[in-house]
């Protein structure tokens, strides 16, 4: 067996979903397959690369340096061929056309884009939907964005795209602080089956499908429902006792709001930088990559709910944000 460049992938999309299951669903391949697979690179590599664990698998330190180098490999792989005219965003003062969803990440992330790229111009386009942001990159008319899919359902998209994961994370519940529930550590998604619920409406890539598949594992189906995405309202109602609703890890809770993880993380979302090939040099693709998964740590950092689902979950150490390119 001789290394190739879908081994590498294979190694990426694992250390990104954190799961060989999950990452056997965005390669399309069977989890024994996928296993199968990891055991002939490893044997092939010397040395272990993961290390398996109740609640996934974590990359082992030879681990960090083989991916580490594997996104290198493919990001150089990707360049080969390519024209790098005078269209590409950022060369020669060009303008980056980035669009966003809704992501804690992008004000941070131009700040330090302007202080890391100081010759990289940036404009801005916020739109809700990560499908809607697929089809304006389709288009043309955007250069990257900022969006997100959820595992088991993988963004899909043509080969003119490349995509590359920021984080993986865990959805949790915001709750009025004199909810019933507000006492738990872990909120079971089926206690909350007879709450009303806020939920984001369809973003074109997998939501609200997922939360609704979830909810049906949990054995119900939310029998009333708002659909709403415009955050400080939202929050403003959660903390009036109207209802509850499934949030970003990263949110910050105001007054009267209280954020708490579901037990046993039914939900999941993968945050993602999306951009052209022929339009974003693999340069600019790793600034904006780096930088973003840079800010995305801080704010889970500043996260205390988030950090103490970490220590439970992964024995008193938060975990690694973890990101790969996409496959």
């Amino acid at each position: 067996m001789e290394l190739e460049l879908r081994h590498l992938r294979v190694l990426c999309a694992i250390a990104d979903s954190g799961s060989v299951g999950r990452a056997a669903a965005v390669l399309g391949f069977t989890q024994p397959a996928l296993s199968t697979q990891l055991r002939r690179i490893e044997r092939l590599l010397g040395e272990g690369l993961f290390v398996r664990g109740n609640t996934g698998v974590e990359l082992t330190a030879y681990g960090v340096e083989v991916v580490s180098r594997a996104r290198d490999i493919l990001s150089r792989a990707e360049a080969l061929g390519r024209r790098h005219g005078n269209g590409s965003p950022g060369a020669g003062g060009r303008t980056l056309r980035l669009g966003v969803t809704n992501t804690p990440v992008l004000p941070d992330l131009l700040g330090n884009l302007r202080e890391g790229c100081p010759d990289l111009t940036v404009s801005v386009c916020s739109v809700y939907a990560t499908g809607e942001l697929l089809r304006l990159l389709e288009a043309g008319e955007l250069d990257a964005a900022l969006g997100m899919d959820y595992p088991g359902l993988p963004l899909r998209h043509s080969a003119a795209l490349a995509h590359r994961a920021i984080n993986t994370v865990p959805v949790f519940v915001a709750m009025h602080s004199g909810h019933p529930l507000a006492h738990r550590v872990e909120v079971p998604l089926e206690e909350l089956s007879e709450d009303t619920w806020f939920v984001s409406s369809d973003d074109g890539v997998g939501w609200p499908a997922a939360f609704l598949d979830a909810c049906d594992a949990a054995g119900f189906v939310p029998e009333s429902t708002h659909e709403f995405h415009i955050l400080e309202q939202l929050q403003a109602m959660i903390a009036m006792g109207l209802g509850v609703a499934v949030v970003q890890p990263t949110i910050r809770p105001i007054d009267g709001v209280l954020v708490k993880p579901l037990a046993g993380d039914p939900l999941w979302q993968r945050h993602l930088l999306v951009w052209r090939r022929e339009a974003v040099e693999p340069a600019v693709a790793e600034a904006l990559h780096h930088h973003a998964v840079r800010v995305y740590r801080h704010l889970l950092a500043q996260a205390p709910h988030l950090q103490s689902w970490a220590a439970r979950a992964y024995g008193g150490r938060p975990p690694s944000p973890r990101h790969a390119v996409g496959p």
